[in-house]
């Protein structure tokens, strides 16, 4: 997926994955992952993705600053 933000573009198929997240079973309507990336010049994005009921209905990406895929990290 790619999404220009504020005039940058971040692209899932050319950062690189720092961790990813799922949660639920493919197929559950209620599960959805989260993937840290970070692109070749340092910045941080998160791509979210889930079933029709959960909370990522919808295919999106994130920008995150650096302090923010930090504290994600720690968290997950």
């Amino acid at each position: 997926m790619k999404k220009i933000i504020c005039g940058k573009e971040y692209d899932t198929d050319s950062s690189e994955i720092v961790k990813k997240i799922t949660f639920g079973e493919i197929g559950d309507p209620n599960g959805y992952e989260e993937t840290l990336y970070v692109t070749a010049d340092g910045k941080y994005f998160l791509y979210t993705n889930g079933g029709e009921t959960s909370k990522y209905p919808k295919e999106d990406i994130k920008r995150a600053s650096k302090a923010a895929a930090e504290k994600w990290l720690s968290e997950n």
